[in-house]
C-alpha cells in the first residue's frame, strides 16, 4: 500500500513548477545560502526588479519560499531549510537526457 498522498503529489508538482523556469530555479539556489533582499537577488541574476518581484510573487504562492518584513525592505528565504538539502542533491543527481526527446522549450516525448 502507498504512503503517497494527495498532500505529497501536490508539494512535488509546485516544486517542479517553479524549477520548470530559470529565473525560479535561479532565486531558490541563491536562497539555499542565506535570505536576501529582491533588489540583491535581481542583481545577482541580472533580471529587473519588476520580474524579481513577480517571480518571487509565484514561489511564495507556490509555498517556498516566505517574506519577512525588516524596516522597509523584504528578506526571503527558503520556507523549509529541508528545501536547500533536497536543492543540493538534486544538483548532485546526474540524469542523462535524451536530446531529441527534452530540450528547454520541453519534453516531447510519448
Amino acid at each position: 500500500m502507498s504512503t503517497v498522498t494527495l498532500a505529497h503529489t501536490s508539494a512535488l508538482s509546485r516544486l517542479g513548477a517553479a524549477l520548470a523556469d530559470g529565473t525560479r530555479t535561479r532565486i531558490l539556489l541563491e536562497l539555499r545560502a542565506a535570505p536576501a533582499r529582491p533588489s540583491e537577488l535581481a542583481r545577482a541574476l541580472g533580471v529587473s526588479k519588476q520580474v524579481m518581484s513577480n517571480q518571487l510573487a509565484c514561489l511564495r504562492g507556490c509555498g517556498l519560499v516566505t517574506a519577512t518584513s525588516a524596516g522597509r525592505g523584504t528578506w526571503y528565504s527558503l520556507a523549509d531549510p529541508r528545501l536547500g538539502a533536497a536543492l543540493g542533491d538534486l544538483l548532485d543527481l546526474v540524469v542523462t537526457v535524451d536530446p531529441d526527446c527534452c530540450s528547454p522549450e520541453g519534453c516531447t516525448c510519448a
